[in-house]
C-alpha cells in the first residue's frame, strides 16, 4: 500500500508539472499586417502562419489582423492594435507605417506589459522609441537607395519614385532613399505622389505614370513601391511608348515580376524577404512568451537585396514554393 501511495503521488506530481508546462506554452500572438489580397503581404502572412504551426503545437495560436483597404492606413492599423489588446494578446507584431497615428496604440501595448516586435516598417528607431523587443525587416531607406544606386550604375540618371501611399513612413523612406541613391551616383531623382486610393489600381497608376513621363521626357527610370504598382508601372511605360527608354525597378516581387526581369520588360526588383519578416517575428515572440527567450541583436535585417537577370532564376524557385 505504501508503494502504491508513493507511486500515485509521483504520478500526480508529474501530471501537475505537465499541465503547468502546457498552460505556459500557449502564446496568443496577434500579427497586424497588410490586406490579405496584397501579394507582398500574403507572403508575410504565410511566414507568420508557418511559424504559427509551432505556436499551435504548444497550445497557442496566431491571429492575423489586416485592414480592408489602405485609404486611412494609420488610423485603421492603430485600431487593429487596440483590438489585439482587447482580445487578450500575449504578444503583438506590427509595422509602424504611420507613427503619428500608430505610436499611441503601440505604447499602450508596452504599457500593459505585452511583448512587442515591430516589423516591416519603422526600423530599429521605432523599436527603440516604442520599447519593442526587436525590429524585423528591411531598412526602408536603404532599400530605396539600393534602387537609386543601381539606376545610376546602369547610366539611368533621371529617376522618379512612384509613391501611391504618401504619408506612410516606410514609403516616404523608400522614395527618399531612391532619390539619394541616384543623386549620389551623379543623377537626379524625384517623387510622384498619387492619392492612396490609387495603390493597387492598375489603371490609375499606369495612366498617371504615362502622363508624367510624357510631360517629363528626361526621366529614364521609375521606382515603384510594391508588386502591383511595379506591374502597373511597366504598363504605364509601355502606354507612353517608352519601353526602350525608361526602365522600371520596384519593391518586392512575385513570379510575374521575375518573368518580367527575365524577358527584359523590368530591370530589377528590391527584395525585403517578407516571408522571413512574418516567420521570425512570430517565432521570437513565441519563444519569449513561453520560455523567456530574447534575441540580443535587436535589429534583424531581412533585406534589401537586388534581383536582376544575374540571380532571377535562383529566386524563381523560392517564389514557386511560396516563400519569396
Amino acid at each position: 500500500m505504501t508503494k502504491f501511495r508513493r507511486l500515485a503521488a509521483t504520478v500526480s506530481a508529474a501530471a501537475i508539472i505537465t499541465c503547468t508546462a502546457t498552460a505556459v506554452m500557449a502564446a496568443n500572438i496577434f500579427v497586424v499586417g497588410g490586406k490579405p489580397d496584397d501579394p507582398f503581404w500574403s507572403i508575410v502572412k504565410r511566414g507568420a502562419e508557418d511559424a504559427g504551426k509551432v505556436v499551435k503545437s504548444q497550445g497557442g495560436k496566431v491571429t492575423w489582423l489586416g485592414p480592408q483597404n489602405y485609404d486611412n492606413l494609420g488610423v485603421d492599423a492603430a485600431e487593429l492594435i487596440r483590438q489585439a489588446i482587447d482580445q487578450g494578446a500575449d504578444a503583438i507584431v506590427g509595422p509602424d507605417w504611420v507613427p503619428e497615428a500608430m505610436d499611441p496604440a503601440f505604447k499602450a501595448v508596452v504599457e500593459k506589459g505585452i511583448p512587442l516586435v515591430i516589423y516591416n516598417a519603422g526600423g530599429i528607431e521605432a523599436a527603440g522609441r516604442l520599447g519593442a523587443m526587436n525590429y524585423v525587416g528591411s531598412n526602408d531607406y536603404l532599400s530605396g537607395k539600393a534602387a537609386g544606386t543601381y539606376f545610376a550604375k546602369h547610366d539611368l540618371k533621371n529617376a522618379v519614385c512612384l509613391n501611391t501611399l504618401p504619408g506612410a513612413a516606410n514609403i516616404e523612406a523608400f522614395c527618399k532613399g531612391m532619390i539619394d541613391g541616384v543623386t549620389e551616383g551623379g543623377g537626379a531623382g524625384s517623387a510622384l505622389p498619387l492619392p492612396a486610393t490609387s495603390f493597387g489600381s492598375a489603371t490609375a497608376v499606369a495612366q498617371a505614370l504615362k502622363a508624367h513621363l510624357l510631360q517629363n521626357p528626361e526621366i529614364n527610370a521609375v521606382f515603384a513601391i510594391g508588386n502591383v504598382d511595379t506591374n502597373s508601372a511597366v504598363n504605364g511605360v509601355t502606354q507612353a511608348g517608352k519601353k526602350d527608354q525608361v526602365k522600371v525597378c520596384g519593391m518586392n516581387m512575385d513570379e510575374t515580376i521575375l518573368n518580367n526581369i527575365k524577358n527584359g520588360t523590368q530591370l530589377c526588383a528590391i527584395d525585403q524577404q517578407g516571408y522571413l519578416q512574418g516567420y521570425l517575428a512570430v517565432s521570437i515572440l513565441n519563444g519569449n512568451v513561453n520560455y523567456g527567450l530574447t534575441v540580443p541583436t535587436r535589429e534583424i535585417l531581412t533585406g534589401p537585396g537586388v534581383i536582376d537577370k544575374e540571380n532571377v532564376d535562383a529566386t524563381l524557385a523560392g517564389v514557386k514554393a511560396g516563400a519569396r
